[in-house]
């Protein structure tokens, strides 16, 4: 079974760069979803999927930095006359949207602890700690262990939510520790206690602000994971 998971940017709060914000490409046998669709990643999309191709776009929150290339994509659909592509998102954001009433997106608006079925993927969701309505994610097919996204959130958050057995979380650790408290985010000490605390089999860090040393927030990842952890990059994929 081919269950993916591939970068298309991983920015946090704003590109830098050559970089892009947060977006994913999360793929099964039966689903191609788009994974928050932050500045710079629909470019990146096309890199690696045709637009066309795509069952769904899932938004955690809406903050700029991970929904705005939403707009390419509708202007795209607009251009060649696709659609709808099925949009689910928190409550609120597809106000902000210009395709808000258009044609291109059918709208799906998500709550806490709703459930949906995306192709073969199950798709579980959870408010997190951060501010505007944000919903971590838990992606799950008949095989394999689940995959967690915690899209943003602060320390009063964590993946136990999801309950146990999650093969990788996808986590926000935005900078090091010096910072922790200056926002609603989690450092990378943070990130690695919490998955160890959740029982993760692996952890793959996120979301760095681009000015933050990739090497010293994943030092300290690591030592509060118990291992090394991975790091996400622009069009690298990983199995889940």
């Amino acid at each position: 079974m081919a269950r993916t998971l591939t970068v298309l940017g991983c920015d946090g709060s704003y590109p830098g760069p050559g970089g892009a914000a947060s977006g994913y490409l999360v793929g099964s046998d039966a689903a191609t979803l788009w994974l928050d669709a932050g500045p710079g990643t629909f470019a990146a999309l096309q890199l690696h999927c045709d637009p066309a191709l795509l069952d769904a776009v899932v938004l955690s929150h809406e903050h700029s930095d991970h929904w705005t290339d939403l707009e390419s994509l509708g202007a795209w659909l607009s251009c060649r006359g696709g659609g709808p592509v099925r949009v689910y998102a928190p409550p609120g954001l597809a106000t902000r949207s210009s395709f808000a009433g258009g044609s291109v997106f059918d709208w799906h608006v998500l709550e806490p602890d709703e459930e949906v079925m995306i192709g073969d993927v199950r798709c579980r969701f959870a408010a997190t700690d951060h501010g505007p309505v944000t919903l971590a994610a838990r992606f799950e097919t008949n095989g394999g262990s689940p995959l967690v996204y915690s899209a943003d959130t602060g320390a009063e958050w964590s993946a136990e939510v999801f309950g146990a057995g999650i093969g990788t979380l996808l986590c926000d650790a935005t900078y090091t520790q010096v910072d922790e408290g200056k926002l609603r985010h989690l450092s990378g000490r943070q990130a690695g206690s919490m998955a160890a605390a959740a029982g993760v089999e692996r952890l793959i860090v996120t979301h760095r602000w681009p000015t933050v040393s990739a090497q010293a927030l994943a030092d300290e990842a690591s030592t509060a994971f118990g291992v090394a952890v991975a790091q996400a990059g622009p069009g690298v994929t990983f199995d889940w």
